[in-house]
């Protein structure tokens, strides 16, 4: 394998010399990022950063919203002590292995198993094992991802507990099919990746500050938005998802999200309400957890389509979902399950299951821009959307580029996740 003029044996060994934390939260006020669950959040990261002795930093984010997000540090400054000492090389040869190991320390596994502030953590340190990796080969993560070979990738995973539905072998054979037509889908590294705007319809938001979000959103160039549901008066919701039908013009694609709040017969109320504005997907209609509930609303309002995979916490409860067809849209998120690790394992799976890859991004989508391109190109994933949700641009030193709807390809090292 060949990155840039260097085969990876030539590259220079970058050993982690040291590791640290930080607890960044951003207060974002006026309704931004309400919605019928969270009413009031604080958009933070539990920060884990790798230092090396030859310079570059790895940096990997979690996301909460606010309290507890220390505890979530805590943890990866745990999960990081074992990196010292060890060049970034040795640690991706073989990490599949390692993050079964650190995911399945015996005091720390009985306070999840992976879930909660452990996975939480967990994904911290894996991104930025991931960004280091990056960093020390001089490319965009996307470019990382597209020139690992397939043994050199599936070494990097973790499929246990999944291979009943996922073997090894046909992983491997999924990215070597994939990688005979690749060619075919490289124009998205110049065309770009297509957004969709999430911050149109905030659950605080008055009618009339969605309305001129709507006309803000189609004027940069986004055919795709979201609104979130969820009131105990679904009166409400159903009015101003029409008022945004209408704003958006009958092609837009629309979407909704109840962020968990409703019942499985309530959600269910509210998509037969609603069937006459030829809604794209609905969003987390219920609790995340209930994973029958979910199948019982997809098969009951079909054709809407159903959205789920913002809080599903890893791989296992991925598995359920596609196993019972409880979702169409797979929202697996980087920052939220084990890091990118977990996250492609769960790309390849819905691959399988013939399930789109549409990502909730607690990152702000400055680590799934890289994840979206390598899915498209590498797994042959549908390059369909991307959220997009702008609060947090200020704080990040590379910001995604969005242009008329489109995310633009990055073009730094690394996975886009240093803040300032």
């Amino acid at each position: 394998m060949v990155t840039g003029d260097k085969t990876a044996a030539q590259l220079p060994k970058m050993k982690i010399q040291s590791i640290k934390t930080r607890d960044t939260r951003y207060p974002i006020g006026s309704g931004h990022g309400s919605d019928a669950i969270h009413k009031d959040p604080v958009y933070s990261y539990a920060v884990t950063l790798l230092q090396t002795q030859e310079g570059p930093s790895g940096t990997g984010l979690a996301f909460t919203l606010g309290e507890g997000n220390q505890l979530v540090c805590e943890a990866a400054e745990f999960y990081a002590r074992r990196l010292v000492g060890q060049d970034i090389e040795s640690i991706m040869a073989r990490f599949g292995v390692l993050q079964r190991q650190m995911a399945d320390e015996q005091q720390f596994r009985w306070i999840g198993p992976h879930k909660g502030v452990v996975q939480l953590a967990l994904a911290s340190v894996t991104n930025a094992c991931w960004d280091l990796w990056a960093k020390s080969r001089g490319v965009p993560l996307w470019q990382l991802l597209l020139d690992l070979s397939t043994e050199e990738l599936l070494a990097t995973l973790d499929l246990s507990y999944v291979d009943d539905v996922l073997s090894c072998a046909e992983a491997a054979a999924m990215m070597d099919s994939a990688r005979v037509t690749r060619a075919a889908r490289e124009g998205i590294l110049e065309r770009g990746y297509p957004g969709y705007d999430t911050s149109i319809g905030w659950f605080n938001y008055s009618d009339e500050q969605v309305a001129k979000n709507v006309a803000r959103a189609v004027a940069e160039g986004f055919d795709a938005m979201k609104l979130k549901v969820g009131s105990p008066d679904m009166e409400r919701d159903i009015r101003r998802a029409r008022m945004v039908r209408e704003a958006a013009g009958p092609d837009a694609r629309v979407m909704v999200d109840a962020n968990q709040q409703w019942t499985v017969d309530q959600a269910i109320e509210f998509a037969k309400r609603t069937q006459d504005l030829n809604l794209y997907w609905f969003e987390e209609p219920t609790h995340p957890d209930d994973v029958c509930g979910h199948a019982r609303i997809a098969k009951e309002i079909a054709p809407l389509r159903v959205a789920a995979g913002e809080h599903v916490p890893n791989r296992i409860v991925f598995k359920n979902y596609l196993q019972t067809n409880a979702l169409h849209f797979c929202q697996v998120d980087a920052v939220r399950v084990a890091g990118v690790s977990e996250f492609l394992v769960v790309s390849l799976m819905a691959k399988k299951f013939a399930k789109p890859i549409v990502p909730h991004v607690g990152d702000m989508g400055q680590l799934h821009q890289h994840l979206v391109l390598f899915n498209h190109v590498a797994l042959d994933h549908e390059a369909l959307l991307l959220e997009h949700i702008p609060h947090l641009r200020e704080f990040f030193k590379e910001p995604c580029c969005i242009e008329k709807g489109v995310y633009r390809t990055p073009r730094n090292a690394g996975a886009s996740c240093d803040l300032v």
